[in-house]
């Protein structure tokens, strides 16, 4: 079992909490209010220079080749400053992980480095659709040949950093009569492509300074040298690349709970009722026992699942065990410490408030928590037949 962090590790996860707060903290609260993104647009800039975007990527490449378990630690500790940049980043290294997991060379030279480097501020990822969300295999956006390009029409939602993507990982309908999941292809395409429209912009409840918008594809045409790995074979991509960004957003949902519970923790051996501070009260001592104690036993099943990704094990029922327990402990960790707080918890005043509303999502994005437990649950079963 994996529990010491390298030499390489610990300085990656040091770098991370440093710089966390030193540029993040300072400026979450104001991103949160704020439709000013220039602040994030920065600070992601710095974090490519640092070689954030490409952490599990090949130095070729313009990637820090670092690995999961160190991508993990430093998405926990950005987390836990702001969680807006945290989701970026994580999005950012699961397109530059599935580039170069199924692209052919002149797609990972040609938009690898671009993410990595900072050149573009974001990478997209295309595949969840109106009817299409736990079903991805479900989508609707069809691309259909025309010669040497192909014609896309349709729609994507929930698309993180699409104002200010360079690329976007896109997922299509290429054989409208194969079975379901078995004719869809992933392409590549460019931010500004003619026909690829930013839709609306969500307003969330939280991860405010994140955008998250809307794809609409208007006989968006794109070469065929944009297709990404093998015809029709494209939902498989999805799928592993999904369970590989469960990880991210576990060590994300992880990182708002321990910053959650550190703030609590620190308010309660200085808030004073009865005569005495808060921290000596029975009540308040299990919260603290319990909010941490449910967040190692998550930092240790992402680390678990962390390792075997990059072991090169089979991790697919350890990431989904990670994302579903990091998450809900993260969303309960948030939720103690709004308690801990008491009334000053449910105020803007307070960055409880805040880190309540950008951990929920945790539990609902890059796959709810219902849809690990079916994966769980397959996995177990598997074993029994």
């Amino acid at each position: 079992m994996f529990i010491d962090l390298t030499e390489e590790q610990k300085l990656i996860q040091d770098t991370a909490r440093a710089f966390a707060k030193a540029e993040l903290e300072p400026v979450a609260a104001a991103l949160d209010q704020s439709d000013d993104r220039a602040p994030l647009m920065a600070n992601l800039k710095k974090l490519a220079e640092l070689g954030f975007m490409g952490l599990n990527v090949k130095e070729q490449y313009g990637g820090a080749e670092a690995g999961v378990v160190a991508f993990s630690v430093a998405i926990t500790e950005i987390a836990r400053a702001c969680a807006s940049t945290a989701v970026t980043l994580s999005v950012n290294n699961m397109v530059c992980e599935v580039i170069q997991s199924v692209g052919n060379e002149e797609q990972k030279m040609k938009y690898i480095p671009k993410i990595c480097s900072g050149e573009y501020a974001a990478g997209g990822f295309g595949l969840t659709e109106p009817g299409a969300g736990s079903d991805p295999s479900g989508m609707c956006t069809q691309a259909v040949k025309d010669g040497d390009f192909y014609v896309l029409n349709g729609s994507k939602i929930f698309i993180t950093s699409a104002p200010y993507a360079g690329v976007f990982v896109v997922w299509a309908v290429t054989d409208k009569d194969a079975p379901k999941g078995k004719g869809i292809s992933c392409f590549l395409i460019e931010g500004g492509t003619q026909g690829l429209i930013i839709g609306k912009e969500e307003k969330k409840m939280g991860q405010h300074a994140s955008a998250t918008n809307e794809l609409i594809f208007d006989n968006c045409r794109v070469p065929a040298s944009a297709m990404m790995g093998k015809l029709n074979d494209g939902f498989r991509i999805a799928v592993a690349e999904l369970t590989g960004g469960r990880i991210g957003i576990g060590s994300l949902g992880l990182g708002i709970g321990l910053a959650a519970m550190d703030y609590a923790t620190r308010y309660a051996t200085e808030r004073a009722q009865f005569g005495q501070k808060i921290s000596n009260f029975q009540a308040i001592q299990w919260m603290i026992a319990d909010g941490y104690t449910e967040l190692e036993a998550a930092r240790l099943l992402l680390m678990n699942a962390a390792y075997r990704k990059e072991s090169g094990k089979p991790f697919a029922k350890e990431a989904s065990m990670a994302k579903m327990f990091a998450t809900e402990a993260g969303n309960i960790a948030c939720y103690k410490a709004m308690q801990m707080l008491g009334g000053y918890g449910y105020t803007k005043d307070y960055p409880i408030e805040r880190f309540a509303r950008d951990v929920r999502i945790t539990a609902i994005y890059e796959g709810t928590n219902e849809i690990q437990r079916m994966i769980i649950s397959r996995e177990i079963l598997r074993n029994f037949s």
